[in-house]
């Protein structure tokens, strides 16, 4: 029981530390960079898909190819349709 206190009241006093200095901006800044980055991925993805329709190409959109799509850009867009057209297919 003596245990549990102490870590509950040591969770206690790093929620009331961080309320006061605030978190650190820079983790914050690099997970929002990131986060921007996937959705712009997830629309790379729809917008293919959209486009690709006519011509019988479909990429699935998951947190795998939304990644690839959103840090690497068209480029990436663009490999994963050569993995799906040459490889998978």
């Amino acid at each position: 029981m003596g245990s549990s206190v102490v870590i509950i009241s040591s969770i206690v006093v790093l929620i009331v530390v961080l309320l006061f200095v605030g978190a650190p901006l820079k983790p914050m800044r690099w997970l929002m960079q990131g986060s921007v980055k996937l959705v712009i991925g997830v629309l790379f993805l729809f917008f293919f898909n959209v486009f690709g329709a006519s011509l019988g190409l479909h990429l699935p959109i998951n947190g795998y190819t939304a990644v690839i799509t959103g840090f690497l850009g068209i480029p990436g867009l663009v490999s994963l349709a050569a993995l799906h057209l040459f490889v998978f297919v």
